[in-house]
């Protein structure tokens, strides 16, 4: 029963074969809850400046629909308030709201023309996920680490880290493993306390009295096992199994103080046991050190339509410092240590920003599925590159459109798998990240 019970946790998160040849072997993805604003982030638009305050054309908004827009207000274009300036040997175009993103422009690939279908966040944020607005799909982690396994024994294949005043609309779906087996979904870690729940032992087991239940427990699902080859039991003992050694592992990794201070100011870490995306990020480093294959950051609150605590005026470069410094440090830290070419680093949300404004108490966007900006770096991406054409005011793509499927191909690509190869059949269908739709590989991006 125990070389059955290892055999179950091996055919399941042990390292797997690719379809072909691997840039990189982890992901670390930098979620920005709620859509930033690509207009005052990365878009740089003099047009859009000039006529502010002016309709937009009729052309650009007919038969478009929005998440939240008074009819009155479509067509009035709003220009940023912020500066934006060309930075490193490729020139990219970053606002004056992202000193140290600027920094490392050389080091990513700028992609200006990403394209979603959804425009609620809940169900964005389930599309730029699993590939769907529907419930029940796996997350990319999922089937990352579905497709590949994972070299670490003592930590979970898939973990989530969140910061921000609440966690992402959508909640665990976000990080769910949908149709397949649940020893792939994402594992969120506190910040405090356990760093997962009831992961401690209480102080009148022993260890060894608590050896012996995980024994017995395996022993009865085995059996069970047996009888039924129900994939869920094995899930449930790979679940005791891997508790009962991150009682170990999990407190480790969540200490951070042999860090050297150098990499705490790099990160921008004031303390280390303060909750913050700073820390996330470092932490995310030392997850994927020890051989976990999928890392996902969210930080939420970026929902800019307009508010008291919902402005592009004060609120949006407050969200800016929160994650500038450390995702640039994560990129620098990551590159420094050799683990940026086997680690891809995403960054972004599940939507952009309208070129358009919401007139409300300060100014604000709203919800755009046509076109807006993420960076990748390390893991085969092109650095140094900016990809793609919007129109004059940012509204949509005029060259080179990369649908979110695309983006999904491109990581699967990237880590060695075929996007239509990855499939897990249930209920009769053939489920794959991509869908039914056709998707690419956006090699323009790739070295």
């Amino acid at each position: 029963m125990a070389l059955g019970s290892l055999m179950a946790r091996d055919a399941a998160l042990a390292p797997k074969r690719t379809h072909f040849q691997a840039k990189a072997k982890n992901v670390i993805f930098l979620f920005m809850a709620g859509g930033p604003s690509q207009l005052e982030l990365f878009e740089h638009k003099p047009l859009l400046t000039k006529l502010n305050g002016k309709p937009i054309p009729e052309s650009y908004t007919k038969g478009k629909r929005f998440a939240f827009m008074d009819s009155s207000h479509r067509s009035d274009l709003l220009g940023p308030k912020i500066g934006f300036k060309q930075h490193g040997q490729s020139g990219a175009w970053v606002s004056d709201y992202l000193p140290h993103t600027a920094k490392i422009v050389d080091d990513i690939s700028i992609v200006t023309t990403c394209k979603t279908e959804l425009f609620n966040h809940a169900p964005a944020k389930m599309y730029m996920n699993t590939g769907s607005g529907l419930f029940g799909r796996p997350s990319i982690g999922a089937w990352v680490t579905y497709g590949l396994g994972s070299e670490c024994d003592d930590l979970p294949g898939f973990v989530v880290l969140q910061s921000g005043p609440r966690g992402p609309r959508g909640g665990a779906v976000l990080w769910g493993s949908g149709v397949l087996p649940t020893t792939y979904q994402g594992v969120p870690l506190r910040n405090q306390g356990d760093p997962i729940v009831n992961l401690s032992t209480p102080k009148e087991i022993s260890a060894a009295q608590q050896r012996q239940v995980v024994d017995a427990v395996r022993e009865l699902n085995m059996k069970r096992l047996v009888e039924t080859g129900d994939q869920e039991i094995s899930t449930r003992i790979n679940a005791y199994e891997m508790a009962f050694r991150m009682q170990t592992s999990a407190p480790e990794l969540m200490d951070t103080s042999g860090e050297s201070q150098a990499t705490l100011d790099l990160y921008g870490i004031k303390d280390p046991k303060e909750i913050s995306f700073a820390r996330n990020c470092l932490l995310a480093r030392r997850l994927v050190e020890r051989g976990v294959r999928f890392v996902q950051l969210y930080d939420t609150n970026w929902d800019h339509h307009g508010g008291p605590t919902e402005n592009l005026e004060t609120h949006l470069p407050q969200k800016s410092r929160d994650v500038d410094q450390a995702s640039a440090a994560l990129v620098k830290d990551l590159k420094q240590r050799g683990l940026l070419d086997d680690t891809i680093v995403i960054w972004g949300g599940e939507f952009g920003r309208t070129p358009m404004g919401e007139v409300r108490e300060s100014t604000g966007r709203n919800h755009h599925i046509d076109a807006f900006t993420m960076w990748f770096a390390g893991g085969g991406f092109k650095p140094g590159t900016t990809y793609g054409q919007t129109d004059e005011f940012g509204f949509g793509a005029v060259e080179n459109p990369v649908h979110v499927h695309d983006i999904h191909a491109t990581i699967l690509h990237q880590l060695g798998i075929d996007h239509e190869r990855l499939t897990f059949r249930s209920q009769g269908l053939d489920f794959r990240l991509t869908g039914v739709d056709p998707a690419r590989v956006v090699k323009d991006v790739l070295v």
